[in-house]
């Protein structure tokens, strides 16, 4: 299910007078321009990482890898995928630094990178699912 746009766009007159009314935001603070800096130089990165995570496929195998190590054919089997098509995921979120693999014996282990990719795909996760808050 498609979930609804909550751009706000001024429909009648007195909605842009309110716009025009609004006060100038307050002048950035140093850090804030910092971080905008890196944001910009980094942004093409960024959006790749995004990329990648934007195909539910390759998600729902992140989403697999949060608890802790597993297997390739596990990962699979949960999923409903084959396995050729999940090791051909995990190597691009691989290389992305969106998982990590460990070596045991025959078998490759993958888990969240870090607490980063985990905090940031669980946060997300919930964010989806939090009901509306927005007063409309």
């Amino acid at each position: 299910m498609k979930r609804q746009s909550r751009l706000m766009v001024p429909s009648a007159a007195s909605d842009l007078d309110r716009v025009a009314k609004l006060p100038d935001p307050a002048p950035m603070s140093e850090r804030t321009l910092h971080n905008l800096a890196v944001a910009e130089e980094h942004a093409a990165e960024l959006a790749d990482l995004f990329r990648l995570l934007g195909d539910p496929s390759r998600l729902r195998i992140v989403l697999a890898c949060l608890d802790g190590p597993i297997g390739v054919s596990e990962i699979a089997e949960r999923l409903g995928l084959s396995v050729s098509l999940v090791s051909h995921h995990l190597r691009l979120l691989k290389a992305a630094r969106i998982v990590k693999g460990t070596r045991q014996g025959k078998n490759i282990f993958y888990a969240a990178a870090d607490d980063h990719i985990r905090c940031v795909i669980s946060d997300l996760a919930e964010h989806i699912v939090e009901e509306d808050d927005i007063d409309t």
